[in-house]
């Protein structure tokens, strides 16, 4: 079966209709590279008999991008013939495609991104189908790539560099009605017969069609780089990009390296630039993290890797989905799983203590969806729409007939067990009920319950409507037809769902307090806080250990430290203080800065102005001569040391199930280097066995909480890495 199929119409038309054999979609793997080549040399050969080509897809998607598991196996002594290949089998051809002297029309039936979307730019006019549902673009960046196929060099030669760059940067992804707003797509068909047509009716109508770059006098929109506006961005522009990546990012380096360089030079000596580069990207280690976690694992993950093989919820528009749930409380927490459902279609019972605090937790949602209205993202009626939905109440008769109950009150024991039994019962037939308990033992919370196998933990993450990821956690008793009917919601509310066995603080959470907690340890050895804060967003985490502590609320942690205490030293356990406890007690009780919420924390937060680093940390907390000689690598390493390390002690106790849990659990839920690859993947790429010896360095000088578990010690003997 030939992967594009070759027909001729009456009027000379030629239709090219890629079809992959056995694939769900088409990518530019070897198979499409030979078939394309032999196409483009068909066409050349032809030419004289032709009228124009059009090419369109015989799958749902039109083009699905580059062969990343070809990507992936490329080494540094691959790197001079992943280079010919690149040139000879891929942008050759498209160049020899768009200078056939033929009109070329891409109908575009489905979403076409990277590769896919490069094949459509190489085009002279696109057509595509009215559907908000299909997505164009290049996301290459998220995988520490750039557009290997043309991306860099005909995306700024059709909106110029400063309209060109934000969507290279940001991998950002549209619809046909954004790219055709943008003077992309030429026009939008509402079904497909009507989109070969108007792509057939172009061709009549431009039969000596050229790219403007292709036409003599074509100048570069809005301006080359050294026209002053567009010079005068450039020379910020790397600063900027500086200031966002931390240096932990090659791929936006490179796009805009690729981008200013190739728009000063003629257009074939621009691809071999951005060739270059690409081959560059290819090869590096970074790259191949973040395919890696963010392709394949992300995949595995949501296609049910560590779901019960059990059928109860097939697919989120089956009669057995989640139709209704009860939302117990509706703070900050319940207000965004309450406008997390209701925006996947789900009706909610918002429930606080009194009904002020509910109609409070329901008015997020309005505000949320108001700004969606604002941003033309959604419309006033779709916005009350998903409003109706949600009841804001302080009555438990209004909670029956629930598929899930999420009790999403404050973390205390006693008040969880009371609200379990108050609600359970409101279940309906097969329903189930869960906790978004951030840190107590699912099986200690489930001895509230009647149904303890109907009980399971739901671990949000705050802004609810921003972080992707859930954390289900699985306790004593939790039966595999709870886990799979947990596991299908959060796919139906379009999270990302990790599996985690019950422990103190399950996975994200317990890991999580490991970086604040050194952080702030660093903070009690007398290390200057604004160079703490430094050395963590150069590790590429998003936001230091005291900004986040301030976030959380320092009373918060001071209260699950005292509640995990309490806990340990009841079933007979010893507590061991951690170094960064006395500091948080002093911030709390002697200062009386609670965190952001008080606006006093480990930072001060004006009314009118940045928040910046409360002056006092500098008098009661730090050392001038220690933080003088601080070694920032050193603090960059304590930071993902201990982090990764108690990722492998998760795996080890058997609270993780699985690599890819770990990995894309580290990133999305706590927010782990996504540079790495993930807290696992961090330890892949350095090396066990050097890994090791780095960490056995550190628990000689900080203590036995960055001492190797004998699992990854054994790895490291055995010279293997985690699979």
């Amino acid at each position: 079966m030939n992967a594009i199929h070759y027909e001729k119409d009456q009027d000379n038309i030629i239709t090219l209709t890629i079809d992959m054999p056995n694939q769900s979609a088409n990518t530019m793997n070897a198979e499409f590279r030979q078939a394309f080549g032999d196409t483009v040399s068909r066409l050349i050969n032809e030419k004289e008999e032709l009228s124009g080509v059009v090419i369109t897809s015989a799958k749902k998607t039109f083009f699905a991008g580059g062969d990343l598991r070809e990507l992936v196996k490329v080494t540094d002594r691959d790197a001079e013939g992943f280079f010919t290949m690149l040139t000879r089998n891929i942008t050759g051809p498209l160049r020899a495609l768009e200078t056939l002297g033929k009109p070329i029309v891409a109908a575009i039936n489905g979403t076409a991104l990277g590769g896919g979307w490069e094949l459509a730019l190489a085009c002279h006019a696109r057509m595509a189908i009215n559907d908000d549902k299909i997505r164009l673009g290049l996301p290459e960046v998220t995988l520490g790539l750039l557009p290997g196929g043309g991306g860099t060099t005909r995306l700024p030669r059709y909106l110029g560099i400063e309209k060109a760059l934000p969507l290279l940067l940001e991998g950002k992804q549209m619809p046909p009605g954004k790219a055709k707003a943008l003077g992309l797509i030429d026009h939008l068909a509402d079904s497909p017969a009507e989109l070969l047509k108007v792509a057939k009716q172009w061709i009549k109508e431009h039969p000596d069609a050229k790219q403007p770059w292709d036409v003599k006098g074509y100048k570069l929109p809005g301006g080359t780089p050294t026209s002053p506006k567009i010079a005068q961005m450039l020379a910020i522009a790397p600063a900027m990009l500086k200031a966002k990546t931390k240096g932990c990012y090659p791929a936006p380096e490179a796009i805009m390296s690729a981008v200013v360089e190739g728009a000063q030079v003629d257009f074939d000596t621009a691809q071999r630039i951005e060739s270059r580069y690409f081959t560059q990207l290819v090869t590096s280690q970074i790259a191949k993290n973040m395919i890696g976690t963010f392709w394949f694992q992300l995949n595995e993950i949501k296609a049910g890797r560590s779901r019960p093989d059990i059928d109860v919820l097939p697919v989120a528009d089956s009669p057995q989905a989640v139709r209704k749930v009860a939302v117990l409380g509706a703070g900050m927490m319940g207000a965004g799983i309450a406008y997390a459902c209701a925006i996947s279609g789900i009706e909610v019972i918002l429930k606080d203590v009194s009904q002020e605090t509910a109609e409070k937790g329901k008015s997020y949602s309005e505000k949320l969806l108001k700004k969606k209205v604002s941003r033309g993202r959604t419309t006033e009626h779709e916005m009350q729409t998903v409003l109706d939905r949600i009841t804001a109440t302080h009555d438990y008769e209004q909670i029956h007939d629930c598929d899930l109950i999420i009790e999403a009150v404050f973390e205390d024991s006693d008040l969880k067990a009371q609200v379990t039994k108050e609600s359970e019962p409101r279940l309906a037939d097969g329903g189930i009920f869960s906790s978004n308990t951030s840190t107590i033992p699912i099986t200690q919370l489930a001895e509230a319950s009647g149904q303890p196998d109907k009980f399971i933990g739901l671990h949000f993450f705050s802004p609810v409507d921003k972080m992707q990821l859930v954390e289900i956690i699985k306790g004593q008793q939790t039966s595999d037809e709870t886990l799979a009917k947990a596991f299908d919601f959060v796919l139906q509310i379009k999270k990302i769902p990790i599996v985690v066995n019950d422990s103190r603080g399950f996975f994200t959470s317990r890991v999580f307090g490991k970086f604040v907690n050194e952080g702030i340890a660093m903070l009690a050895e007398g290390i200057h806080p604004a160079t703490i804060e430094h050395a963590a967003e150069l590790t590429g985490m998003p936001v230091g250990p005291l900004a986040v502590s301030d976030e959380v609320s320092l009373t918060l942690m001071s209260h699950i430290r005292d509640q995990s205490k309490k806990d340990l030293e009841q079933s007979g356990g010893t507590w061991v203080p951690h170094p960064a406890e006395a500091v948080i007690d002093r911030v709390v009780t002697e200062f009386n800065r609670p965190g952001k919420n008080r606006s006093a924390g480990f930072y001060d937060y004006p009314t009118n102005g940045k928040k910046h680093l409360w002056a006092g940390l500098l008098k009661h907390f730090t050392d001038q001569e220690k933080f003088r000689s601080v070694d920032l690598q050193e603090l960059k390493d304590r930071l993902l040391f201990v982090q990764a390390l108690d990722t492998v002690r998760c795996l080890e106790e058997g609270v993780l199930k699985s690599i890819p849990d770990a990995n894309v659990g580290s990133i999305f839920g706590i927010g782990f280097a996504p540079w790495s690859g993930g807290a696992i993947q961090f330890i892949n790429q350095y090396g066990p066995s050097a890994f090791v010896e780095r960490a056995q360095e550190l628990t000689e000088r900080y203590g036995e909480r960055f001492a190797p578990p004998q699992s990854l010690r054994d790895l490291a003997d055995k010279g293997e890495v985690f699979q």
